[in-house]
């Protein structure tokens, strides 16, 4: 059945997302596999990991302070240890936490604190303490992501620290409904924001000022945050810098975007590539070439392949460019999609060839390709994000790719639209040098 669409509200007359079910689901997942695993507990100071266990949230200016935690015990409910008065909302508002499991804690603010303060000895006390109450002391305890001073801390306290993240990945690689639901609305999000930015775009238009067009649009439809949106045009192409600048568009441009943002928690990874006013054959070739092994990876996915099938079907870092597949990662690159861009499963030939990863149904994760012009300078960048199916997979990007668009085409001559395939250059924009191969050489020429 294919994936519905709704709207951004809840409503009593239509089923859309359950988030009690989100909630229960999501929980009980991950005590079951705690309960399979050697891990006694689980403490976890990463906001996506809390939010997973324990449906809280408290804005994304808390995502990189590890300020917050929750522990997870085998065969118990989720203990938080919340930022200030953020425990005393919970307890109001969020009454699956139950009243007791919500608490003022705070760590040591990623060492803004002094260590003579002892915040970090106190997390680690809390700790020790409810591990103690369970019959958990000597049991190993998974940690997600952590300061060393408190790492240190509950190493002091007798607290044997073992690898968590790979069990909290574990119970996120595969989607519910609900969890599918939002992302798919997260991409419904960007295919909007790509329609205003693509009537938006024309030269002297700035990098910058696409990234605030397109947070705009995200904001007033309801995301929660806009994690970033990579603009990158003309020279900057190739090499892809992965960064955002305050360059001017210009006629002849490639322009690709990356949109990353969050609705309710579930985020997007969204590449889309576009020309500005025309395109050379050279970038026609290159966009081209980039959906083709796009098409090629997406056409295979099904469960019971793997990553390693998928990666076979992508150039090796040589062909385009790059000595190695660690000077070449992520631009022939996968990822899972979930309450964070780069989850289960990772497609790349830099580790997917050796350590394949099975798909199965319900994953969801994006699929991205790039490829350098014969410029030198131009370059396509797409990306797809998909679920996959109990016989195959479905593309929830729906911002139309198939082809390169133009954008900000509105020349006219005096016989009639100015051509979307040209060459652009100022020396080149006369009749007599419009071929493909004697644009290509003048323009390596004049900018080398």
């Amino acid at each position: 059945m294919a994936l519905k669409t709704f709207g951004l509200m809840g409503v009593d007359w239509e089923e859309r997302v359950d988030f009690e079910r989100l909630r229960t689901e999501r929980l009980a997942r991950i005590k079951r596999l705690l309960k399979e695993s050697d891990i006694g507990a689980l403490l976890c100071f990463d906001m996506n990991n809390i939010r997973y266990i324990t449906a809280t949230h408290i804005g994304t200016w808390a995502m990189d302070k590890l300020a917050r935690f929750t522990l997870l015990p085998q065969d118990d409910d989720p203990i938080l240890w919340d930022f200030g008065s953020a425990a005393r909302h919970h307890k109001i508002y969020c009454p699956w936490l139950g009243e007791e499991r919500s608490r003022a804690g705070i760590s040591t603010q990623r060492g803004a604190m002094l260590p003579e303060a002892g915040r970090a000895e106190e997390v680690a006390r809390k700790i020790r303490v409810e591990l103690e109450e369970r019959g958990l002391l000597h049991e190993p305890v998974g940690v997600d992501a952590i300061e060393l001073p408190v790492l240190f801390a509950l190493q002091a306290a007798g607290i044997n620290v073992v690898d968590g993240q790979q069990l909290m990945q574990q119970a996120r690689l595969i989607k519910s409904r609900d969890e599918i639901t939002l992302l798919s609305t997260a991409c419904m999000m960007v295919d909007a924001a790509y329609d205003h930015l693509y009537r938006f775009m024309r030269p002297g238009v700035r990098e910058n000022e696409c990234v605030g067009l397109v947070s705009k649009v995200l904001y007033d439809m309801g995301s929660e945050h806009v994690e970033g949106v990579n603009a990158i045009s003309g020279e900057r192409c190739s090499p892809h810098p992965h960064v955002f600048s305050d360059r001017a568009l210009r006629p002849g441009d490639p322009a690709y975007f990356d949109i990353l943002h969050s609705y309710n928690g579930y985020r997007t990874c969204y590449y889309r590539t576009f020309a500005i006013g025309s395109a050379s054959q050279s970038m026609v070739d290159a966009y081209k070439k980039c959906r083709d092994i796009l098409d090629a990876a997406i056409n295979v996915i099904k469960p019971g392949v793997t990553t390693a099938d998928v990666v076979k079907l992508w150039p090796k870092a040589p062909e385009f460019g790059f000595p190695d597949e660690e000077a070449a990662f992520a631009l022939q690159y996968g990822h899972g999609v979930g309450l964070s861009i780069w989850e289960k499963p990772i497609f790349s030939r830099l580790v997917s060839l050796d350590h394949p990863e099975v798909i199965q149904e319900g994953m969801v994760f994006a699929l991205e390709t790039f490829w350098p012009a014969t410029d030198g300078w131009t370059a396509a960048r797409i990306e797809e994000q998909l679920v996959v199916t109990k016989d195959g997979c479905e593309v929830i990007t729906r911002f139309p790719a198939e082809e390169l668009l133009v954008a900000g085409a509105h020349y006219f001559t005096v016989n009639g639209p100015l051509a979307m395939v040209r060459e652009t250059q100022s020396n080149l924009n006369n009749h007599a040098n419009t071929s493909h191969e004697v644009s290509i050489g003048q323009s390596v020429k004049k900018r080398g």
